[in-house]
């Protein structure tokens, strides 16, 4: 279970220079157009700019090609999905309530607002959780008994978050479920399933780069992103909104597991 530790601390640099790149871009066009919601397309590509030039730089490197190639694809095709996801169902529409109403409570320019609130942590908190790949591209050798179920557990999230987001657009879409709730699918089955598959799929890539111990203690990185989802900036601040639109939530949320898919609750 060795890695290139030297090249290692260089991925993660220039994992960070490739990160803090891209969302300054990001917060120029968000400023440029006042709409902070481009920071939620920005999430997904901005992990997908970290792989890829971690990906690159650790090709000069004596690690092994296939869990490099591994790891990039798994990043690239969640993330690409996530962003173009997001991009098409935000991009015709106004600003977020959750950005409207922290842009409406905080004090500073919207630049100010942007880079503080947003842009930061956010690209901070992207950058730690995607640690496992920074340190995993430059593994020694792939270790199988690890990246078989680490490629199963990430198919699973990436199910669960595609078939979620695909079953809330469809059931938005019919204009018989106007301020209707969903619960149908596998929103029957946890309040939030796009959230769950995020964790899975971040668990997923963990287990990939735990072919050595220094990516074995990037465990912190789906600790974070599970965090995030489960407590912070995911179901948490989502569910606030939702109790105040959504009439029957309270009993939605009284029978449906909030994050683990499991039965209804009778």
């Amino acid at each position: 279970m060795s890695n290139d530790l030297g090249a290692t601390v260089l991925t993660l640099v220039i994992g960070f220079v490739a990160m803090t790149t891209f969302m300054v871009l990001c917060l120029r066009i968000a400023v440029s157009q006042e709409k902070l919601t481009i920071v939620d397309t920005a999430w997904g590509l901005g992990f997908v700019v970290i792989a890829l030039a971690s990906t690159i730089v650790a090709f000069a490197g004596d690690g092994d090609p296939a869990l490099r190639w591994i790891l990039l694809v798994m990043v690239a095709l969640w993330g690409g999905r996530l962003a173009w996801h997001l991009h098409t169902r935000n991009n015709s529409l106004p600003e977020d309530p959750r950005y409207a109403d922290l842009t409406a409570r905080s004090t500073g320019s919207f630049a100010q607002i942007a880079f503080r609130r947003v842009f930061l942590p956010q690209g901070i908190s992207m950058w730690i959780v995607a640690t496992p790949v920074m340190v995993g591209v430059n593994n020694e050798e792939i270790s199988w008994w690890l990246a078989g179920p680490g490629i199963a557990v990430w198919a699973i999230g990436l199910f669960f978050e595609a078939t979620g987001d695909r079953q809330l657009a469809a059931f938005k879409r019919d204009p018989s479920n106007k301020g209707k709730l969903m619960d149908q699918g596998l929103w029957r089955y946890t309040r939030h399933p796009n959230y769950f598959g995020d964790a899975c799929i971040w668990w997923g890539i963990w287990l990939v780069a735990a072919s050595s111990w220094a990516g074995l203690a990037t465990i912190f990185g789906p600790i974070a992103m599970t965090f995030f989802l489960a407590r912070v900036t995911g179901a948490t601040l989502n569910e606030k909104g939702m109790k105040k639109s959504k009439p029957g939530y309270d009993e939605y949320v009284r029978k449906t597991s909030g994050f683990v898919p499991l039965p209804p609750r009778k």
